[in-house]
Parts: structure tokens; sequence; C-alpha cells
């Protein structure tokens, strides 16, 4: 999906991505890649000029890829945010909530900023029979 980020654009690509989430029974993962999609946004909105995006959201056999590409050739950096740090804390977020991400740079034509979040293995609730 190609869209232009905007205030309100982390509300209803949450709920677009949930909806393929639970389509694909990987409602475990929802919480985690919804909160990922909100920080690559909010990046798209804070640095990229006229906060043109695109959107791609793709199932694989381990889980769930996401990949929001811009034509901004500014590569986003993981850095540790001071305590009085306004901002500067998205990706360390990120990082935090999935199980991989990565940047591919596409020169003066931008980047795409992915991640991918593996899907949780249902637990067995065997019951003992002694």
């Amino acid at each position: 999906m190609r869209l232009t980020a905007g205030a309100h654009s982390a509300r209803h690509v949450r709920r677009i991505v949930r909806s393929y989430l639970l389509l694909w029974g990987l409602a475990e993962s929802a919480d985690s890649v919804e909160l990922a999609v909100t920080e690559l946004l909010a990046n798209v909105v804070r640095h990229v000029p006229g906060r043109h995006c695109g959107l791609l959201v793709l199932r694989h056999p381990e889980g769930v890829r996401v990949e929001v590409s811009d034509g901004s050739s500014q590569v986003p950096v993981l850095r540790c945010a001071d305590a009085g740090d306004e901002s500067g804390r998205g990706l360390a977020l990120l990082d935090a909530v999935v199980d991989k991400w990565g940047v591919d740079s596409r020169g003066k034509a931008g980047k795409t900023v992915w991640f991918e979040v593996a899907q949780v293995a249902e637990t067995s609730h065997a019951v003992d029979p002694d």
C-alpha cells in the first residue's frame, strides 16, 4: 500500500495490519507488529519530506515481515537516547519488540526499513493422566 503518513495514519495502518495478522492466525504477534509499524511510520512523518511511503506486509512460514519504504536516503541509526532527549528511542523500541530488523538502502532513491516477527508457537496444554 502507498500512503502519505500523517497524524492519524498509524492508527488506521495498525487496524489494517491487525486484520491481516488475525486472518493469518498470528494474533499473538499483533501487539509487537503494531508497535513496530507505528514507530516506522512515526519516522516517516518526522524525517521524510512529503511523508510518502510504501507499506508491505508479508506472511511467511516463520511469521510476518513488514517493510516501510520511502524516498529519503537518510538511513536511520539505532542509538541510545539520553534521559533528557525528547526523541531517538524509536529504533531501540523496535529492536526490543521484533526478532530482527534492518535497512536496505537504495542510495538516492531511498530506503526500505524492515522487520520480522516470528510466529509464536502454540503452547501445549497436555494433561498428565496420572
